[in-house]
This record gives structure tokens, C-alpha cells and sequence, in this order.
């Protein structure tokens, strides 16, 4: 289990939504996160963009997203809570083709060693949809700092061994090219 040298990395293209009533650009410390993280990994920045606690308006900037071939994955952060402007996970669930369940095991996991009980109140969850990994993540820079580092790092590098998401890409759409 780990990093095998022997293989090659391979960037991925990953975009940016942070979902926000409040931030701009310049407060967005959840995204700037994500965006060191990912580009010091090695990967590549493919958007980035703020929208509001809409579920329509969230849903409809991944769907442009996911048909975007430049995407091969998207990172959300906000909107994963309990209150009732919370509908990230929502909007995203509206585009899965197939939920990531243990996303949001692993996720709560994490969070458990970090915040305790407190973890329960998040509803991270990961999903695919048009060949694209969708994630949602909380708002936090440090649940952002934790999905990466502890999940998202692993799976997102084609070295990583057992098996992670990046080598199995080309074929999240094989179910098209069956006759």
C-alpha cells in the first residue's frame, strides 16, 4: 500500500466550486486550499469559480463542467452542513450517475480523529458523472486540508497502490461503447 516510484504520475485536471451566500474571491481560504494543495501535487487547476447556496445554480455549473473534456474532476467546498442553506449535496446527487458512498465513510472517519463527534454534522460525499469525479467537501480550510491530504492526494495519484480513481478514468464510460 502507497506510492509506487515505478509507475509514472499523471496530472488531472481539477476545477474548483466553492459555495458561498458571503465570500469573494480574496475570502476564499477553503479554495485557495484546495488549489495549493492540487497544484502541489502535481495536477492542474481547470476552473475555479464561487456560486451561491442555490441548488440550481450548483447543479448547473457542474453539469457545465462535466461536459467539459478539460474537467476530470470537480472539488466543491461548502454547502455540506445541516442548515437549510446548505443543498451542495443535494445538487450534486442531482448529477450523479453512481455515488461514491464510502466518500463520506472514509470522510467522517478522517474528521473523527480531528473533530470528534462534530464529524456527524458534515455530509461530504463524492459521486461520477459524465467520466468526472465529483466531491463535495465542507467549507473549512481544515476539512479541506483533511479530505486532501488523507483521501483525495492517495486516490487522485495513478502511482498509488492498491487502486485509486485515476486509473480507472478511461473506463467510467465504458457503458457507451457497449452495442
Amino acid at each position: 500500500m502507497g506510492i509506487d516510484e515505478s509507475r509514472d504520475f499523471i496530472a488531472v485536471r481539477i476545477a474548483v466550486l466553492t459555495v458561498s451566500d458571503t465570500r469573494t474571491a480574496a475570502e476564499d481560504r477553503s479554495g485557495d486550499t484546495l488549489v495549493e494543495r492540487l497544484t502541489g501535487a502535481g495536477h492542474l487547476l481547470a476552473a475555479r469559480a464561487i456560486v451561491r447556496d442555490e441548488r440550481t445554480v450548483i447543479a448547473a455549473r457542474l453539469r457545465d463542467w462535466i461536459a467539459d473534456p478539460a474537467v476530470d474532476v470537480i472539488l466543491t467546498t461548502g454547502g455540506t452542513g445541516l442548515t437549510g442553506r446548505d443543498v451542495t449535496v443535494e445538487a450534486h446527487r442531482d448529477v450523479y450517475e453512481k455515488e461514491i458512498e464510502a466518500f463520506g465513510t472514509v470522510f467522517t472517519h478522517v474528521s473523527m480523529a480531528k473533530i470528534g463527534t462534530s464529524a456527524v454534522q458534515s455530509r461530504a460525499c463524492g459521486g461520477v458523472a459524465g467520466g468526472t469525479y465529483l466531491f463535495a467537501l465542507p467549507g473549512s480550510p481544515g476539512a479541506c486540508r483533511d479530505a486532501w491530504d488523507e483521501i483525495l492526494r492517495w486516490q487522485l495519484d495513478y502511482r498509488h497502490r492498491p487502486c485509486n480513481f485515476v486509473e480507472i478514468m478511461p473506463r467510467l464510460e465504458e457503458h457507451k461503447r457497449r452495442k
